[in-house]
């Protein structure tokens, strides 16, 4: 909001400094800061106000070390990152841009399911809380409204390069030829990123055309089924990685980071160019939501590093997995998620593992066998001696190499 006031103060008034809020990264910087001072003041006061609801969690005996001095502590703390992110996103960000628009319906849809879920398990002592199937519902109802906004809408574009011969010509005729000369024009496209193929991209619809060339025009069926996919796994993948003080909150700022630095890029038509990257119109805007959830996120850690004061709750746990899964889908660096979002991955594996070798074990031997100590795998380490706090910083350092790994992939063709 504040974003369009200060362009029409700009436009007719022409106050001085009005003109800063049209840099991306004046307004990223401030919409970071604003969330970070969201989270760490008024913080507090909403976990004292939890606190005075009696809203403390209840936690089971899985025999951990330190696990009953957690009990009592308040849950639901990821009503700080929703809050954090929204406010600095709704007075900074242009709230016209469809990227915009689909992850503030993503952060709202996410976190009703997680605080159903928390209320469920709080207020009518249900320790099972919103039955997995209305969960699974609501995840695929998102991916059906984040799919077939992408697929469909007419902001949602790529720009491609000009084939080569045809640049030289441009550039022979003038030297000084400005790079938004040397693209085609926008276009719908169903073209992502994916490493270590031709030019590390691919398109949907290749998945069926094969079969005939006449399916092309259910390619955004498939489109939709994989952004389906994607949203429940790695909203599934958070739940389960908010396990221990600080592990689910650090390791999703390292992965929104680096999916912020792939926003701003491919939202630049110079770096995308220089970088021989997809160029994605208007998708630089979705660096203003990415700066203020990153805030939110440090933030909320001020409070949840071991010992926490606060835990985030499947309130944030399910609201951090939709939105990293819609702005990689968004960026059309969705494919890169597993490498990316390793921490996740490694976490979601070790619980199918788990349970698919016990019941497996059991049905032959007739006694369960396991595969780690404990699932999912921080507890695993919990088991092997390991304080909780050792495992986070190593988990953290394994999503920064993660991280880094990932952006590596992009120039590895």
């Amino acid at each position: 909001m504040l974003t369009y006031f200060f362009e029409y103060i700009e436009k007719f008034i022409h106050v001085p400094g009005a003109s800063l809020f049209g840099f991306l990264t004046f307004r990223a910087a401030l919409a970071m800061i604003l969330s970070l001072l969201i989270s760490t003041i008024y913080g507090k006061r909403i976990i004292r106000f939890l606190q005075k609801k009696q809203v403390g969690e209840t936690i089971r005996d899985l025999g951990l070390e330190g696990q009953q001095e957690k009990s009592g502590t308040p849950t639901m703390g990821g009503i700080i990152i929703i809050l954090a992110t929204l406010i600095p996103v709704l007075l900074l960000a242009k709230l016209h841009n469809i990227y915009i628009i689909l992850l503030i319906v993503t952060t709202l849809w996410m976190g009703t399911i997680g605080f159903l879920d928390d209320y469920i398990k709080k207020f009518r002592n249900d320790k099972e809380g919103l039955k997995g199937r209305f969960k699974v519902l609501g995840q695929v109802g998102l991916g059906i409204i984040v799919g077939t906004t992408l697929f469909f809408h007419k902001d949602v574009t790529v720009k491609e390069k000009l084939p080569l011969a045809q640049q030289q010509e441009l550039l022979a005729e003038n030297p000084k030829t400005e790079a938004t000369k040397l693209f085609k024009d926008e276009a719908k496209s169903t073209k992502t990123t994916i490493p270590f193929v031709k030019q590390n991209e691919f398109e949907y619809d290749k998945l069926i055309t094969w079969i005939s060339p006449d399916l092309e025009k259910y390619a955004w069926i498939v489109f939709i089924l994989a952004t389906i996919f994607i949203i429940t796994a790695v909203s599934n993948g958070a739940n389960l990685t908010d396990g221990i003080d600080g592990l689910a909150a650090g390791t999703s700022a390292i992965i929104v980071l680096t999916l912020g630095i792939f926003a701003w890029v491919s939202g630049n038509i110079i770096f995308s160019d220089y970088l021989n990257i997809m160029y994605i119109p208007r998708v630089e805007e979705i660096t203003i939501y990415i700066s203020a959830f990153v805030g939110a996120l440090v933030g909320f850690l001020w409070y949840n590093t071991y010992p926490a004061q606060v835990f985030m709750g499947d309130t944030g746990s399910l609201t951090i997995g939709g939105i990293i899964a819609v702005i990689a889908i968004a960026v059309r660096k969705e494919w890169l998620i597993p490498l990316l979002c390793g921490i996740f991955l490694a976490e979601n594996l070790s619980v199918v593992m788990q349970v698919s070798w016990f019941k497996y074990t059991k049905k032959r031997y007739g006694e369960g066998r396991r595969v780690f100590k404990m699932a999912p795998l921080h507890h695993h380490y919990q088991k092997s001696g390991y304080h909780e706090s050792k495992i986070v910083t190593r988990f953290w350092i394994i999503g920064i190499l993660l991280a880094i790994l990932t952006i590596v992939t992009l120039k590895i063709r």
